[in-house]
């Protein structure tokens, strides 16, 4: 053949080579195992890490700081502690939707399921349920301007669904995300949700921990903190491979100056979805693919330190597949997977079904077959989605403690930008009264002498708002805000916390 012809077959070589390279293939068996592996590592992470949520803000866990696991943890947690997998039975809250409604599920079906559920709520979640509950539908329901805590880690402990949904298939991940993550999150927030789903659909082509980060974070804008920040986990950890510590003081040190979460903002609990996402990255790099290793590094990070175990141990459970996570580590699964996650009709076995169900309708959806044994997925190469930036020109200045109800009339003076009031409306004859109770209190919000709001205050947890108001957009001067009670009702209380306010001015 002469160099002519060489090159021709060569060509039509390469062309063939290309266009059969995005099909990859499994059995039916793999990626069965593999969406068990996702289910249950989320549920063994979550269980690992709880006794320490949030115990150790700002700090590693102590190195002698015993974290147990033992046969029977598992059951323990489930029975006495069912509150500890807001993880799985948030994200069942969708796989429920999608079984009863199909993948063409609108928003509106997530929010509403979402809405009404019978959980207790928090952070962006909470406030995307009273935005929801009052008229306020997504995504504007996660929008910064109306959710104080938008780029909070809430729909990253969330998104797992997504990326087991959409095997090889990021982009279809996101936009799943797309739709359910703006119900309570924007920005950050929802970038959380995005790479960790991303993260989990590459688990399905590929068992290089390296490649799977790199690639999912190709699904995140580069001109926003977001992909820096993990981006400079991935460098840093090149740098010092050997001492994940140190990796974990620069994100100490560079990314965790909290400014929208108004719990987060001059305190040193931070619940912002890039920093938590740093700690699943770092547990998943430094871990090496061991489960254990894994799920202890991310674990001992500290802040979200369930949540973030959750997702880590998520991930891997799905490189790994069902099989392939150790032994030790699935102590006592078997005694829990018939059990309902409580708020929920559905076990882990029923989510093992419903998760791989979900999976091949997915993947014939988009492009991909079945034929016998074998699972035919068209791969996606990962593509960036749309930029957004929350609380974007706001500085926090001050934080002032308040610590008293709110009677009649109240007003604070700063100068700024915007401002956030803190605190809830409990019954006056205590704790343990609010649950189911429909009472609530309404207070006008005056900004400058005019009527900018009327709050609706809600004593029952479930509905609460998280809040009692705020304001982000107000010229930088001089202002004052005034709260007013109306109608006070003698077995309702307001109680203010405290006061926050931003200004355009960064702090020196």
């Amino acid at each position: 053949m002469n160099l002519k012809n060489r090159i021709a077959a060569l060509l039509i070589s390469s062309t063939l080579t290309a266009r059969a390279q995005p099909m990859i293939t499994l059995s039916m068996d793999q990626l069965h195992d593999k969406i068990m592996g996702g289910w249950a590592g989320q549920t063994i992470g979550v269980t690992y890490g709880a006794p320490v949520e949030f115990r150790y803000n700002g700090t590693m866990v102590n190195a002698y700081h015993k974290l147990n696991w033992y046969d029977g943890l598992l059951k323990k947690t489930m029975v006495e502690s069912p509150g500890v997998y807001d993880d799985l039975y948030m994200d069942l809250t969708f796989v429920e939707v999608f079984e009863h409604e199909g993948l063409d599920a609108p928003a509106a079906s997530h929010a509403k399921a979402f809405a009404n559920a019978g959980y207790m709520l928090w952070h962006a979640n909470q406030a995307a349920r009273y935005n929801l509950l009052n008229g306020i539908a997504p995504p504007a329901s996660g929008y910064w301007l109306n959710n104080p805590h938008a780029d909070c880690i809430d729909y990253q402990i969330e998104s797992d669904f997504a990326g087991l949904m959409s095997p090889g298939m990021p982009n279809t991940a996101s936009e799943i995300s797309d739709k359910i993550g703006h119900i309570m999150n924007y920005g950050d927030g929802w970038y959380g949700g995005v790479f960790t789903g991303a993260m989990y659909s590459l688990t399905f082509i590929s068992d290089d921990i390296d490649f799977i980060v790199n690639e999912a974070l190709k699904t995140i804008p580069e001109n926003t903190d977001y992909h820096q920040c993990i981006s400079d986990v991935i460098s840093w950890h090149k740098a010092f491979p050997d001492d994940w510590r140190e990796t974990w003081f620069r994100i100490q040190k560079k990314w965790t100056d909290e400014k929208g979460c108004p719990e987060g903002v001059f305190s040193p609990f931070d619940i912002d979805a890039k920093v938590n996402s740093a700690y699943v990255v770092l547990g998943l790099l430094y871990g090496q693919k061991d489960f254990g290793k894994t799920l202890e590094i991310t674990t001992r990070c500290g802040q979200d330190a369930d949540c973030n175990p959750s997702s880590a141990g998520g991930i891997l459970g799905t490189m790994l597949g069902y099989r392939g996570i150790p032994d030790y580590w699935k102590m006592g699964l078997k005694d829990i997977e018939d059990m309902d996650f409580k708020y929920t009709t559905t076990s882990l076995n029923e989510a093992y079904d419903m998760g791989t169900k979900q999976a091949l309708l997915n993947i014939k959806r988009n492009g991909g077959r079945m034929s016998g044994d074998t699972v035919y997925i068209k791969r996606q190469t990962p593509t960036a989605v749309r930029r957004e930036i929350s609380f974007e020109g706001l500085n926090p200045v001050e934080k002032r403690w308040i610590g008293k109800n709110l009677n009649d009339t109240l007003a604070f003076h700063f100068t700024g930008n915007g401002f956030v009031v803190g605190g809830e409306c409990r019954m006056t004859n205590g704790p343990g009264h609010e649950t189911s109770n429909d009472k609530y209190a309404t207070v006008e919000v005056f900004i400058d002498g005019k009527l900018s709001e009327t709050v609706k205050l809600p004593v029952n947890p479930i509905t609460r708002r998280h809040e009692i108001c705020w304001n982000y957009q107000l010229p930088e001067k001089k202002h004052e805000v005034e709260l007013r009670l109306i109608h006070p009702d003698p077995e309702i209380e307001c109680f203010l916390s405290e006061f926050m306010y931003y200004s355009y001015m960064a702090a020196k």
